[in-house]
């Protein structure tokens, strides 16, 4: 099974997620999100894995540009909040592993275990 994670590496919740996959014997492939960002198409697939409805549960709503962006107003929808994350990646929720038809966000970096093969 093909396991992705992406991972920022200044991140330490990211470090020790991409840690404890290898720990696991898992070598994932590794997208450095910021520097290669995820397509709407793979932005929207990552949400269904994760069983989220509402884009701001992968957001980084204390990021700075959240709020400049006037993202936390109620009025925000769907589209205009995956563009926001498609435009500044910084505001993706960090680490997400993506493990076939699962994904789990590494915070605390434990929670990927549930979606590993076993």
């Amino acid at each position: 099974m093909d396991v992705v994670i992406y991972h920022n590496p200044r991140c330490s919740k990211s470090r020790a997620t991409l840690a404890l996959l290898r720990e696991h014997g898992i070598e994932p492939r590794i997208v450095e999100y910021l520097k290669q960002p995820p397509s709407r198409g793979e932005l929207e697939a990552i949400l269904g894995k994760l069983g989220f409805d509402d884009p701001r549960r992968l957001m980084r709503t204390k990021e700075k540009v959240y709020k400049e962006l006037g993202l936390d107003a109620p009025d925000a929808d769907r589209d205009r909040l995956i563009e926001a994350m498609l435009a500044n990646p910084i505001l993706i929720e960090r680490p997400i592993v993506v493990a076939g038809r699962k994904a789990a966000i590494g915070r605390p970096p434990e929670n990927v275990l549930e979606i590993l093969p076993s």
